[in-house]
């Protein structure tokens, strides 16, 4: 079955049909790579939160570890005991911890990103 010449696709390019967005269109990572005051308050939440996250880790870091000294001189004659619990008691609640914290600053990036980029 041969084909017409007529019935053949012609491909048409040309501007697009889409209107243009008006220059008074909000973007905010225009206002990020501008370096504008708006830009600046955007990547200041970002770090301000990361730091609070950085500040909540380190904050049960030290209340985990830090009283460990006054137990261990509490018990001076238990050296297998301080042993135990540095050699393996730490190490399920720090790797806990770190995992926490690698998603939580994570979701705050996609959080982030999903703010500045066009909806």
């Amino acid at each position: 079955m041969p084909q017409d010449p007529t019935d053949r696709r012609v491909v048409v390019t040309g501007p697009p049909r889409r209107a243009r967005r008006s220059s008074s269109y909000y973007r905010p990572r225009t206002e990020i790579d501008e370096q504008t005051t708006l830009g600046h308050t955007y990547v200041r939440s970002l770090m301000r939160i990361q730091l609070r996250t950085g500040l909540t880790v380190f904050a049960v870091l030290a209340l985990l570890i830090g009283p460990l000294p006054l137990v261990f001189a509490a018990a001076p004659d238990a050296r297998r005991l301080e042993w135990a619990v540095l050699g393996f008691g730490l190490y399920p609640p720090l790797v806990l911890l770190a995992r926490w914290y690698v998603r939580r600053a994570e979701r705050n990036e996609r959080d982030f990103v999903r703010l500045v980029e066009d909806r």
